[in-house]
């Protein structure tokens, strides 16, 4: 006699059929050969990353599984064939949704990685597109201890984007000249000035001695202009010593900190962001992405991997590549990962997006076009590279954001600052179509 299926302890489920309050919805494109069948293997994914492997064990049971094994909620073909698939076609794409017991992870990052692109990224052309956490996931997590609210509030600007510089060359210097670069872009009126992300704590130029020089240049900078500016120092470093590198840039009174968040990992970043001895703004650095989410057909999204997860775990500014500059990334992408940044998330506070990668003055109205004005400028070479030296190339980026802000043309203002007018002829078009 044929017994009932236990439908629940399926790796199968309607969309309707899963409790949101108690999933992480994963989405994902898969593309394979014509001959895989793509709905049968889909259920397979789900066990592999969640109860089972590849052959029943004695240990999964139908209890084990209903509490516990990963769901396919939804899978959808593009295009949508119903009656044959043609002869000339090779590949078969989907979209495929599953849904995993947020039971099996709890609020982490690592664990959440390991389950929902797992094993499974290893298994041919399949790539995160989107996650989808329940509430109880989130509020695991404190998130920005600033945000862009806090980070305004320190810096007394509310009206207009930030203005940072990433002091170049990117490394090879003592503190002694990196002070003077710091100097210089703050008298220009950088809101932030940061380390580059190749520049840590090597022996010729340490966090120590940095924060001492740089953290007086700042105070003597605002005595005269009546502007802070925030440095963010770059702590990274292995563990624990990443840690202790902020912990003492703070104690010697630097008032942000920045870390390379993907080659120090996301619990770093949280650790650093949860730690009530990291009384500052962090600023998250991008490098390291690419390798994650270039692909078209592997990896994770952008918009996660620069956008939501870095949020969640505490960034307070993150740094990701415009498509105005040197990097080649699609304008639909750069404003995904903007909006993931910034678009209510439950009780975690928005993040500053700052865009970054080639920027120069030329492409401020465009930026704040594309984003609003709530947004970190971030420009290094685009500063420092002025003709005129880096205190002319932060003005002339102060000018153009005041000029868009205003509704003014960058030409017209240009008639009124020499800074501009210098930056717009130098920088016509920079990279002449060439992208990285």
């Amino acid at each position: 006699m044929t017994e009932r299926v236990d439908v629940e302890s399926l790796p199968l489920a309607l969309p309707e059929g899963v409790d949101y309050d108690e999933y992480v919805i994963g989405t994902y494109l898969v593309s394979y050969p014509k001959a895989i069948p793509v709905p049968k293997i889909a259920p397979a994914l789900a066990i592999e990353q969640s109860t089972g492997t590849w052959v029943p064990v004695p240990g999964e049971t139908p209890e084990v599984r209903r509490r516990h094994v990963a769901k396919v909620i939804g899978v959808y073909e593009i295009p949508d064939y119903e009656w044959m698939v043609p002869q000339d076609v090779d590949q078969r794409h989907y979209i495929i949704q599953i849904a995993f017991p947020e039971i099996n992870f709890g609020p982490q990052i690592p664990m959440l990685f390991t389950t929902v692109v797992g094993n499974i990224s290893m298994a041919g052309r399949i790539k995160l597109l989107d996650l989808r956490f329940p509430r109880k996931y989130v509020e695991g997590f404190q998130g920005p201890k600033f945000g862009i609210q806090g980070v305004r509030e320190l810096l007394g600007v509310h009206d207009r984007p930030l203005l940072n510089n990433m002091i170049k060359p990117c490394t090879g210097y003592p503190p002694e000249v990196g002070v003077e670069l710091f100097r210089a872009a703050a008298l220009g009126g950088c809101d932030i000035i940061k380390d580059d992300e190749l520049l840590a704590n090597p022996s010729f130029n340490e966090v120590q001695a940095r924060v001492k020089l740089y953290m007086e240049a700042e105070r003597q900078v605002y005595e005269e202009t009546g502007e802070h500016t925030l440095y963010t120092v770059n702590v990274t470093d292995e563990v624990p010593k990443v840690f202790e590198n902020a912990r003492r840039a703070v104690e010697l009174g630097c008032n942000a900190i920045m870390v390379n968040y993907l080659a120090t990992g996301f619990p770093v970043l949280r650790a650093l962001a949860e730690d009530p001895e990291i009384n500052v703004p962090i600023l998250a650095h991008m490098d390291v992405a690419g390798a994650l989410y270039a692909s078209e057909w592997h990896g994770i999204s952008s918009h996660l991997v620069l956008g939501r997860l870095p949020r969640l775990a505490g960034a307070d500014i993150v740094v990701f590549p415009a498509p105005y500059g040197k990097a080649p990334v699609l304008p639909e992408k750069f404003k995904r990962v903007a909006q993931n940044l910034t678009f209510p998330l439950y009780q975690i506070k928005p993040t500053f997006p700052m865009p970054s990668g080639g920027i120069t003055p030329k492409m401020v109205p465009q930026v704040i076009k594309d984003l609003g004005p709530d947004i970190v400028i971030g420009s290094g070479g685009g500063i420092h590279a002025h003709p005129d030296g880096p205190v002319a190339g932060a003005k002339a980026f102060r000018q153009a954001i005041q000029a868009a802000m205003e509704g003014r043309s960058l030409q017209e203002a240009a008639k009124e600052y020499p800074e501009l007018r210098v930056a717009l002829e130098t920088w016509v078009d920079p990279f002449g179509g060439m992208k990285m």
